[in-house]
């Protein structure tokens, strides 16, 4: 192994020499490690963005000849992530032989079905557009990158002169050119012009890096990117303030969320008139540095270079014309100020797309802004879901970087707006739109559970994930809610759900919870009131602080949560769902059970004033009406189970078996069935159903409702 430095300031040396030596003598496994440890800075490149490859030499199946297969980073995937199976497999003599066949760039688009009959491992993944980019350069390891502090030397006005000076030659340069076969040839041509070089910047793109061993790729690509990061940090300062300076400043970071968590719900309201949205905030340093900056103006409409970036975040952002200490409490002067900027994006983005649309474009996508700046506040994301809406944010933040860094070594340069067409409504990338999955029931909606942290709550926040909605799980109880976050972490990914400790009683926790959940994911769509005690004594055993117990936590807490929900749902006008988790209890009567019957009763007729008054809002309440759930509940821990099994002159072992017995369906009720039973009225076919109870208890025929 040549000896170099690993000595870096800008990226981080992560080759472990006893871990690669395990795999000596394996390429594929070299490959994966590689770029598992490339993945793993985001300085380096961003999620899901760049591939990796390699070559070398093994049997044909068939003749068993030896001969020469590339492994490359399959359509989609992440290479920080990358594992065999996110691996294309090709014969390369096969691959380069599509030269002789390829009519121009006019067709190279047909070249990627053609892909197939190249394939070596016909279980691995389908090959990307990339693949000539990599099958066409004779080296046996290869990085491909979109590393910050390279594109901004690639999207900089004369970035092919500073790249000509700065590596003395040693790396080449091929001016912008759409991912594709053409330029795959390029880069080959690019590399015959120019035998010796050690990589090839793109313009406007990224970088092309290689080695004859992993090891040698792998420290290659780390010295080039620190080179471009030394030269930027060089540059900082000399031509002037960042940006031009600061226009305005940011607000202290506890005004800041709080201004973000008051406007992202009314945000999500206008970017989700064509479908729910799910959002995303973050006011890193980077991003306040840009959206405060004199330069705003100008660069902000330019939008992005690299296609990586431009995919997820649009021809541009949108710019609040807000002040940073605006008053947004009034929800309808802030929307009339916000509607017609709005509609002024949708307008420039429909008439992008029809003075840029071919004969054969797709049809015209959602007109909202995916990136949405603050100046003051902070940068706010909406997408499908949370991890499209966090990396479209992670995207414009490299963006960001670019810019700085372009600007302060020359002119930033965007893709032209045709450019940035041909590769939003590529066919290919709409073919690869329509073969994604369809969209869960509660795809993009956002749920609050009280109560989460077990039992139904959590019941309910485990069935609400898993149909694809992002839950807001909450607890008065720390201990409780770390326990269910240990365990939703060990069963979801972390863009599926947000915890937040939550008193229903305390209204201060319930406005900082709904506050939490317009940060996290951007506002909310279903309210589940789960929260419950329950007391069981005989009316001269009740106490006065029994009563004002269980009314303030089932109604009381009830009507704080959803009175704050409901503002939410309002600010977002899109509708919405409460779901009140009330009881058998609310329509039967039962010995030892007055506080909690009682108070239950009020849950159930709170249920339908609320559903009576929100209709207005095509807000939804419906009642779900458990009886005896008694696995994973708080309720029986304590003397509830002693009370009722006093009240039915059994044993505390007994309850499980009685509840199923007196059931016209012999029934034992569990969480799961609640879950489903609130799935029923939000997964979309009782859109037009409100002031419903359901019951779910196994059939107890003194609670079916006249």
């Amino acid at each position: 192994m040549t000896s170099r430095t690993t000595d870096f300031k800008h990226v981080s040396y992560l080759w472990d020499e006893a871990k690669a030596a395990e795999l000596a003598g394996d390429e594929i496994a070299l490959l994966i490690y590689r770029s598992n440890l490339l993945g793993a800075d985001l300085r380096l490149t961003n999620y899901g963005g760049g591939n990796t490859s390699c070559k070398a030499i093994t049997k044909h199946p068939l003749t068993e000849e030896y001969t020469e297969v590339m492994w490359v980073k399959g359509s989609g995937g992440d290479i920080g992530t990358l594992q065999k199976s996110g691996l294309a497999a090709l014969y390369v003599d096969q691959l380069r032989n599509l030269k002789n066949i390829y009519r121009g760039l006019a067709y190279e688009d047909e070249m990627v079905a053609l892909f197939n009959h190249c394939i070596y491992d016909l279980e691995s993944k389908a090959p990307s557009i990339d693949t000539p980019l990599h099958g066409f350069l004779p080296f046996t390891h290869i990085d491909h990158l979109h590393p910050d502090a390279a594109i901004a030397i690639a999207a900089a006005a004369d970035g092919e002169q500073i790249t000509r000076e700065l590596f003395n030659g040693t790396i080449g340069w091929v001016p912008w050119q759409k991912p594709g076969f053409e330029l795959g040839l390029q880069l080959r041509k690019c590399l015959d012009e120019n035998p010796g070089i050690r990589g090839i910047m793109l313009g406007s793109h990224g970088l092309f890096t290689w080695g004859d061993t992993a090891y040698e790729c792998y420290i290659n690509t780390l010295e080039v990117v620190e080179k471009c990061s030394e030269y930027l940090e060089s540059a900082y300062g000399k031509k002037g303030p960042v940006f031009g300076g600061q226009k305005i400043g940011a607000l202290m970071q506890d005004l800041r969320l709080k201004q973000a968590s008051l406007i992202a719900p009314v945000l999500r309201g206008f970017c989700s008139n064509e479908r729910h949205m799910v959002g995303h905030f973050t006011d890193d340093t980077r991003v306040l540095e840009f959206i405060n900056s004199n330069d705003l103006e100008r660069l902000a409409p330019m939008g992005t270079s690299c296609p990586d970036h431009f995919l997820r975040t649009k021809i541009s952002p949108l710019v609040l014309k807000l002040d940073a200490n605006e008053n947004l409490s009034d929800l309808k002067a802030l929307q009339a100020k916000l509607a017609p900027e709005f509609e002024a994006y949708r307008q420039m983005y429909a008439e992008y797309y029809q003075s840029c649309r071919h004969e054969d474009s797709p049809a015209i996508r959602d007109t909202n802004p995916v990136i949405i700046l603050y100046p003051g506040i902070g940068l706010f994301s909406f997408a499908k879901d949370k991890q499209t809406a966090r990396v479209a944010a992670e995207f414009y933040t490299n963006a960001i970087n670019v810019m700085k860094g372009a600007e302060a070594i020359s002119k930033y340069t965007s893709l032209p707006k045709q450019e940035a067409f041909n590769i939003e409504y590529w066919l290919l990338e709409e073919a690869k739109l329509q073969r994604m999955p369809k969209p869960k029931a509660l795809s993009g909606k956002i749920a609050l559970i009280t109560g989460s942290a077990g039992g139904i709550g959590k019941a309910i926040a485990r069935k609400f994930i898993n149909e694809g909605a992002c839950v807001v799980i909450n607890d008065n109880d720390a201990a409780r809610l770390a326990n269910a976050e240990e365990s939703f972490k060990a069963e979801f990914s972390k863009d599926a759900y947000a915890t937040v400790l939550l008193d229903v009683t305390n209204a201060d926790a319930i406005r900082h919870a709904f506050e939490y959940a317009g940060l996290a994911f951007g506002g909310v769509d279903i309210v589940v009131n789960c929260a419950g005690i329950s007391i069981s004594k005989s009316i001269e055993e009740h106490t006065e602080k029994d009563w004002d117990l269980l009314y303030d936590i089932l109604v009381k807490g009830q009507f704080l949560v959803t009175q704050a929900g409901v503002e939410i749902l309002r600010k977002q006008a899109i509708g919405g769902d409460v779901i009140n988790i009330v009881s058998k209890n609310a329509l039967v009567s039962g010995p030892n059970n007055a506080g909690y019957g009682s108070a239950k009763a009020a849950q159930l007729h709170l249920s339908r004033l609320n559903a009576a008054e929100l209709g207005a809002d095509h807000i939804r309440v419906n009642t779900v009406n458990p009886d005896a759930v008694i696995s994973d509940s708080k309720i029986w821990e304590g003397a509830w189970a002693e009370g009722r099994a006093k009240a039915y002159g059994i044993t505390v072992a007994e309850l499980p078996a009685f509840y199923a017995k007196r059931t016209l369906l012999n029934e034992m009720i569990l969480p799961e069935d609640i879950a489903n039973a609130c799935f029923v009225f939000v997964g979309g076919l009782m859109n037009k159903s409100t002031g419903n109870v359901l019951n779910v208890d196994g059939g107890v025929a003194n609670a079916f409702l006249r």
